[in-house]
């Protein structure tokens, strides 16, 4: 896993108006032209078709979803987690180094503040307690299964919750809320929330968690390379192609990406290599050991992305 170092202490910031800086135009609503990725410039943004116009965190979608932000990525905050959660936060503050320690006392956090093995306690009066008993863990397991499942529509809907971001493909293309395909979604989506104990909250924690290990395990850095194997490139949405393999695409609101070429290369006939911001990571094999086994695999936050195709 090939993990990317920001600026190095005492180096000098460039301006802010400087061109690989955040300009106006990638906030500019109505900008969905996409320049070529080997022309140096960062306009890309969020077209309108996959964001809304509000979120649950510090940055607009047309922002934190835009090849810019790909290249200069900032924290991503979601909002009030942090405040409402200080005792967590303190708790992990003093476990110390060790990281399985400090998973444990995440675990327990949540356990006790969500009450997940007292469904009764928070007011769960049903006979289906396998719904009230699905918590973050079964979720992204279900996930690892099957992306286009239940568990992997709430997770979708989450990201589309907290960062404003639409997702793209959930079994069939997600173009129109209209359309048939988008009502399929939904209907998942209420599914698997229904009758659970607060799930996009939990996600909220174990997204802010994994910022929170990601920053004290890799102090200092800010992309991850990851890999992707695909069949055929056109099954994704190109927004502008470049040179010697180069394309500039928009991911799915949420993606499994692993951190080995070589076992992306069991999934398709073509490999997508993506310098992913570590801001852009929910969760990664490995964080809680348990819950995602084998692959590598990261759940990453979508966006345009600049990306190099290659053969295996």
């Amino acid at each position: 896993m090939k993990i990317e170092d920001g600026p190095a202490h005492g180096e000098a910031l460039l301006c802010d108006k400087a061109p690989a800086q955040c300009r106006g135009d990638d906030k500019s609503a109505g900008t969905e032209t996409v320049n070529s990725v080997t022309g140096g410039n960062d306009r890309a943004t969020l077209p309108r078709r996959a964001r809304l116009p509000i979120n649950r965190c510090n940055l607009p979608a047309v922002v934190l979803g835009s090849l810019t932000y790909q290249r200069h990525p900032s924290p991503l905050l979601l909002d009030g987690v942090a405040e409402l959660h200080r005792d967590l936060f303190r708790r992990l503050a003093e476990a110390g180094d060790d990281p399985a320690v400090r998973g444990e006392v995440f675990r327990d956090y949540l356990t006790v503040h969500f009450q997940l093995e007292w469904p009764e306690e928070m007011g769960f009066t049903g006979n289906r307690k396998a719904r009230a008993r699905a918590n973050y863990a079964r979720m992204i397991r279900g996930w690892s299964f099957d992306a286009d499942s239940r568990e992997g529509a709430v997770l979708k809907g989450w990201v589309e919750s907290r960062f404003g971001l639409l997702p793209r493909w959930h079994g069939q293309p997600l173009r129109e809320t209209s359309g048939d395909a988008w009502g399929r979604y939904l209907e998942m989506r209420s599914q698997g929330l229904y009758g659970t104990s607060a799930l996009e909250s939990q996600f909220d924690l174990v997204y802010t968690y994994c910022q929170h290990e990601l920053t004290r395990r890799h102090q200092g850095a800010r992309h991850v390379t990851l890999y992707r194997g695909i069949n055929r490139v056109g099954d994704h949405e190109i927004l502008d192609r470049g040179a010697d393999g180069r394309y500039t695409i928009l991911l799915n609101n949420l993606s499994s990406f692993t951190c080995s070429r070589e076992r992306a290369c069991e999934f398709g006939d073509y490999i997508i290599a993506v310098e992913v911001p570590l801001t852009k990571i929910f969760f990664y094999c490995g964080l809680l050991p348990g819950v995602l086994r084998g692959e590598d695999e990261f759940l990453v936050i979508g966006g345009v992305a600049d990306v190099s195709l290659s053969t295996r």
